[in-house]
């Protein structure tokens, strides 16, 4: 039997993950930015992701099938069972999972996009040869805030949504950062300065990406199965104060398709709050 979560606004629960979905042979949750998946020998006591859903399954034994990196929110699945495990894992390495994320980038992308770029293996593309990488990206929304930031006298960032075709170490991050576009609050592959504006301007210290969606095929019958999410309330926060909120629902007031002035008369606002 599932229970399949609530596919909005993921709520704070105490240190409880917020549940997705859950059925005899998975489980998918809301991992917050900041959060591992699981522990490494580097760090072996630091709070992790399996042990709390495990924790909220009652001490049910849960398996990672595929990783977030430790800033980045949004869906994350785990199997129930050593068989649902292994059909998920296939899935991942042979490519027959769908991934989509949303960010929010420096400067204004105007039109969908792909980058196929090759990327090394690990952290900064050292560990090993060139490997295919690609990623698709579409436009969502678009801000421009009247801060001065390194040369320029205005801040402009766009809204997108990203979707990696492989696998890659930090794909997103560092394929948006060799389009000169990097992820807002990325600290390995970002832009310092457009880093701390919004740290001192909207008390925003986390990576502004999100894992929005996940299509796996189903361990046991093999049909699909779509995971969403909404967003956390701390990064809704910060997207509306920037002025890149998107439209609710068919018929509500709706943001302007384009390029514009974004919500930031009194940048100073929130910090003082």
């Amino acid at each position: 039997m599932s229970e399949p979560g609530a596919s909005g606004t993921p709520a704070d629960s105490d240190g409880r993950l917020p549940l997705l979905y859950r059925d005899d042979r998975l489980v998918a949750v809301y991992k917050p930015a900041g959060l591992l998946v699981h522990r490494s020998e580097l760090d072996p006591d630091r709070d992790v992701a399996l042990q709390r859903v495990r924790d909220q399954l009652g001490g049910q034994w849960v398996y990672p099938v595929h990783r977030l990196d430790r800033p980045t929110a949004g869906v994350l699945l785990f199997a129930l069972d050593p068989e649902a495990a292994g059909a998920l894992a296939a899935a991942f390495r042979e490519h027959r999972v769908g991934k989509r994320y949303q960010a929010v980038a420096r400067g204004w992308l105007e039109a969908p996009g792909r980058v196929d770029r090759p990327l090394g293996a690990g952290r900064r593309g050292r560990g090993g040869p060139p490997q295919e990488a690609v990623t698709d990206y579409n436009p969502l929304a678009w801000t421009e805030l009247p801060i001065p930031v390194s040369r320029y006298s205005t801040a402009r960032y766009t809204r997108l949504e990203l979707r990696p075709l492989t696998g890659r170490r930090h794909q997103l991050r560092r394929h948006m950062k060799a389009l000169s576009h990097p992820v807002v609050g990325d600290t390995s592959h970002g832009d310092s300065a457009h880093n701390r504006l919004y740290r001192s301007h909207y008390a925003c210290r986390r990576l502004m990406l999100v894992a929005t969606g996940l299509s796996v095929p189903h361990p046991a019958s093999g049909e699909p199965l779509t995971l969403t999410t909404g967003l956390d309330a701390e990064l809704s926060r910060v997207l509306a104060a920037v002025g890149l909120t998107l439209p609710a629902a068919p018929g509500a007031a709706a943001e302007s398709a384009r390029p514009g002035l974004g919500a930031a008369a009194d940048p100073g606002a929130l910090r003082r709050g």
